[in-house]
């Protein structure tokens, strides 16, 4: 399960963590209010995230990726990790900066994030980041790259980040949206970049070629949302996966996240687990084999899924 991100040298696991929806009471997974079952005051949510992080170690997860977005994720995987004594060297943890949490601990917010990827917010995220994780954060990541937010010709923030790297943290960038694998071109020429983290499932390919192309360049290459925000498990109506499961007498989302780590140009498929169960039934799909071209008749186009995904509710 022990792997090498990339060229960056950072020791991962095949299956990270993901503390999206573990570090705010709403998010947009299927089923997430059903998780937290009403019990979204920020102890319960702690006292949750560490249970989950308990089990995650104790399976064997030694990659986090934690957000400034993500309401109190960076400060819940901190007091775990002081809880636990785990120092920089025993896990590996990435952030990532570019959007403000602003729904204030409110389920029902007009607006959950706001989205600046200019260099003042950077210096300004880094410096939170920081205060909360201290040396603990060996990867530093962009939040949702995209070629019309200009980040990527941003010589300001570009000269940021190189300052960040030559003092020994890894930057990496993620991607979001129908237009990811132009995203990760523009990426790979403008170079600096030590990963990429983007979504890939059995929804969304769409992405594969410059994924692909980022891992023969020697990136890292972390996939999100492997499960589609639930559509990926026995909470979704992806009929062709349920009849794959029934016949591995598996879950489903074992089987989709088995398709994501059958991608030999991934290192790490992340967990966004809220629950201890659900992380039990992700970490049973490392390992498993599968024929990924059997869900080829699910494949949706982009714009379809980035349509659809924009359309889920938050809890």
């Amino acid at each position: 399960m022990i792997t090498t991100l990339g060229e960056t040298g950072l020791t991962v696991t095949r299956i990270g963590l993901g503390l999206a929806a573990l570090g705010r009471p709403a998010y947009i997974n299927l089923g997430h209010a059903d998780d937290l079952a009403g019990h979204t005051d920020v102890l319960s949510m702690e006292q949750r995230a560490h249970a989950v992080l308990d089990a995650a170690y104790a399976g064997g997860v030694r990659y986090f990726d934690a957000a400034r977005s993500y309401g109190k994720a960076e400060a819940f995987l901190g007091s775990w990790l002081v809880r636990r004594g785990l120092g920089p060297n025993d896990v590996t943890v990435g952030s990532k900066w570019g959007y403000t949490y602003t729904a204030d601990w409110r389920i029902a917010a007009d607006v959950h994030e706001v989205k600046d990827l200019g260099a003042e917010n950077f210096r300004r995220q880094l410096t939170e980041t920081r205060e909360v994780l201290g040396d603990h954060v060996r990867l530093y990541q962009i939040h949702s790259a995209t070629l019309d937010s200009g980040v990527l010709d941003d010589r300001e923030v570009l000269d940021e980040l190189a300052a960040l790297r030559a003092g020994g943290v890894r930057i990496g960038f993620t991607t979001t949206g129908p237009h990811q694998g132009e995203t990760i071109e523009r990426a790979l020429a403008v170079g600096g970049f030590d990963s990429v983290q983007s979504t890939w499932n059995l929804l969304e390919r769409s992405a594969t070629g410059a994924l692909r192309a980022a891992h023969e360049a020697g990136l890292g290459v972390i996939i999100k949302e492997a499960l589609a925000n639930g559509r990926l498990t026995d909470r979704g109506d992806v009929s062709e996966l349920h009849a794959a499961a029934r016949d591995a007498e598996t879950t489903p989302d074992a089987l989709a996240l088995a398709a994501v780590l059958a991608q030999p140009w991934v290192d790490v498929v992340l967990s966004g687990a809220t629950t201890v169960w659900e992380l039990q039934s992700n970490l049973s799909g490392v390992g498993r084999g599968v024929d990924v071209s059997r869900f080829d008749s699910a494949i949706e186009d982009p714009d379809t899924y980035w349509a659809k995904r924009g359309k889920l509710p938050w809890n």
